[in-house]
């Protein structure tokens, strides 16, 4: 098909309206991709053009038959819509209508009609003038941004107008408040959000007809009422008490102090104190069950520092740097509640009117859950040493039971490596009758097993825990890595030595001694492994780890 895009913003290819309409069409040539066929897109951008305003002179109705007697680039114009398959016209919202420049080459459209009076039957108007050229096979699609926190009730001049040359209902709409929200890099994560629901509604069109689904993400608004008024009064940098210009790193932090999320608190009140030390400003923000307020005195007593480098802080907002690989690289360091940055997400990240994602296989199956790994080797150790005739099929019946109990589940490769694993032991056991070798070998496997994971990009424990730190942007992050490196190789260690005196001492005669130090043990090490996922994150962003 043939697009043409008619971006009538003033700011041209820094738009803010183009980005969605950009990002529309990418949808939209996505579904003629996959159909095998190719769009051809032109673009216009009128504020680089030469359109010249109407002097109302009529003579493209009495004299030059269609022609305009303004030669300049509104004949592109004419000739590209009547070209077009489907027109965009991506524009701004300014002062309740379309900017001055886009209603010029609207107004220039007159050629394209003939002079004559006929009745309208879609009840727009009192009359209308006929379509010089078939019009009727055109697609029209109008997408604005404004700067309302919501595009709702500020679109009636803009409808009305469309409703009168491309006929009432006949064209697609895609309206967003908080426009200038996406040309904040800082706030990219929820701006592409949105931008991902065009992409689609273009795919949508293209295939017949944008979803009731994805209308109800393209009206959610980006960020709720309260929150972007919040950041849009701070954006213009000017004191509400003494109408003064603020400092930009104040400015910033108000922004960011706007996107906390009341609904995040736990009965705990917070005071995140960020001290940018490059610049020495130093505010503080109280983070309650009322909202944010940042205080620039310093007289609140902070229960979290973050010391760094204001220029860091800002690539870290803005993305061009992650904010976990810098606390590594110790580019900034963090002392206090490291709670808060742990949850960082929670606190700042979920604001807007989008949720967070679950991991890839939401709507399908739950997030795998370690006690699908764990309960074929419990078992083993338990009943195999208990019988050594039923205990190996009651193991063998549990590893077949495990995957049906667990079905809501999505299972790791741990999983379906301990279930084969039982599984071969328990056969082993029922076979030579060696109960004590199959429970031995089995904490050998399991120590085997974790320490393994340890030269994979994924050890173990990461692969339970990561969904409570962002899922898959969990493994980019040095500190949650290290971590879990170093547990999964606790847990190996530990096995491999419950193993080792498990074989000598189970010689020697030491039974029940022996059953309350391997039951022991793991106990000690799961209380030892809440503590240090807590302290090593803390002890690194502190500065003191390497």
């Amino acid at each position: 098909m043939n697009i043409l895009l008619i971006n009538g913003s003033p700011r041209a290819g820094r738009s803010n309206s183009v980005k969605l309409a950009e990002a529309f069409i990418e949808g939209f040539k996505e579904c003629s991709k996959a159909n095998g066929t190719t769009d051809e897109v032109y673009q216009i951008d009128v504020a680089k053009a030469n359109i010249a305003p109407c002097k109302g002179c009529f003579a493209c109705w009495k004299n030059t038959e269609g022609k305009c007697c303004i030669k300049d680039d509104m004949t592109t114009v004419i000739e590209k819509q009547l070209w077009a398959d489907v027109i965009i016209w991506s524009f701004p919202l300014y002062y309740f209508n379309v900017p001055g420049i886009l209603k010029n080459l609207i107004d220039r459209q007159l050629p394209m009609n003939l002079p004559f009076m006929i009745d309208r039957t879609d009840g727009t108007g009192s009359g209308s003038h006929p379509s010089r050229y078939d019009m009727s096979g055109k697609k029209h699609v109008l997408i604005s941004t404004c700067g309302f926190y919501s595009a709702k009730g500020n679109y009636d001049c803009v409808r009305s107008m469309f409703d009168h040359f491309c006929s009432k209902d006949r064209y697609e709409t895609i309206f967003c408040g908080q426009g200038e929200l996406f040309d904040v890099k800082s706030l990219s994560s929820r701006t592409n959000q949105y931008l991902e629901s065009v992409r689609k509604a273009g795919k949508e069109f293209a295939s017949g007809g944008i979803t009731d689904k994805t209308r109800g993400d393209l009206n959610t608004l980006l960020y709720p009422k309260e929150v972007f008024e919040q950041m849009a009064d701070a954006s213009w940098g000017i004191s509400k008490d003494t109408g003064k210009k603020e400092d930009e790193s104040l400015v910033f932090t108000r922004q960011m102090a706007a996107l906390y999320n009341r609904g995040s608190y736990d009965g705990k009140d917070r005071v995140l104190e960020i001290h940018y030390t490059d610049i020495d400003k130093c505010y503080q923000i109280l983070l309650n069950k009322d909202g944010s307020k940042v205080y620039t005195d310093g007289s609140l007593k902070a229960t979290t520092r973050i010391d760094t480098p204001w220029d860091v802080w800002l690539s870290i907002s803005r993305g061009e740097i992650g904010g976990s690989a810098a606390l590594a690289k110790k580019m900034y360091k963090v002392s206090g509640d490291f709670s808060l940055m742990i949850d960082w997400d929670k606190f700042f990240g979920n604001a807007g009117g989008g949720t967070q994602e679950e991991p890839e296989t939401a709507g399908k199956l739950k997030k795998p859950t370690m006690l699908t790994m764990l309960i074929p080797w419990i078992v083993l150790w338990v009943a195999v040493p208990i019988n050594g005739d039923i205990g190996p099929l009651i193991t063998l019946a549990v590893c077949g039971l495990v995957p049906l109990i667990m079905a809501q589940h999505s299972m790791t490769i741990y999983d379906r490596i301990s279930i084969g694993t039982v599984a071969a032991l328990s056969l082993f056991s029922a076979l030579t009758g060696s109960a004590r070798a199959a429970s031995n070998l089995g904490y050998l496997a399991f120590g085997l097993m974790w320490l393994l994971s340890c030269l994979t990009k994924e050890p173990l424990c990461a692969c339970y825990v990561k969904y409570n730190y962002g899922a898959e942007n969990a493994l980019k992050n040095p500190i949650f890595m290290k971590t879990n490196y170093i547990l999964a190789a606790a847990w190996g260690v530990l096995y491999l030595c419950t193993a080792t005196w498990t074989f000598f001492l189970s010689r020697a005669g030491f039974g029940t001694s022996l059953i309350i130090i391997n039951n022991l043990m793991p106990v000690l090490m799961g209380i030892f492994t809440r503590w240090f996922e807590n302290w090593y994150p803390a002890w690194v962003a502190g500065g003191s780890g390497k």
